[in-house]
């Protein structure tokens, strides 16, 4: 199990099927767009794996230049509800998860900030 929960768990995979959940069918390019901070590589990868897995349909129309279109599968589809709620989850705890880190941030640098102190005087 691991090995599936490892791909349907991945950043860029959650991404890319919730792109694709909501949007339907879409060009690579208009993925990338919409998914702030996925390189190229990245994606390819990503959307290579999720074919692989029989998540995504890579469909490929024969013109000059080759037009490429990728949409869920009817297995990807069945990932539309779990990720929609963890979508969501993140949508409505976004702003409580960033006050914590800068809780937890201001309290470790308070900690580092008196042990550099620490350090200097035992130097003396």
């Amino acid at each position: 199990m691991s090995d599936v929960l490892n791909r349907i768990g991945d950043k860029w995979s959650v991404m890319v099927v919730g792109i694709l959940g909501r949007n339907g069918i879409l060009r690579f390019n208009e993925l990338k767009r919409l998914i702030n901070g996925v390189s190229q590589r990245m994606l390819t990868l990503t959307l290579r794996n999720l074919e692989r897995d029989g998540l995504v349909t890579r469909t490929i129309y024969p013109e000059v230049p080759p037009r490429v279109e990728y949409s869920l599968t009817e297995l990807g589809k069945t990932l539309q509800g779990p990720i929609a709620e963890l979508w969501d989850w993140s949508a409505e705890n976004h702003h409580a998860i960033i006050e914590a880190r800068a809780i937890y941030d201001s309290r470790e640098n308070a900690v580092a900030a008196e042990q550099s102190r620490k350090i200097a005087y035992a130097r003396g």
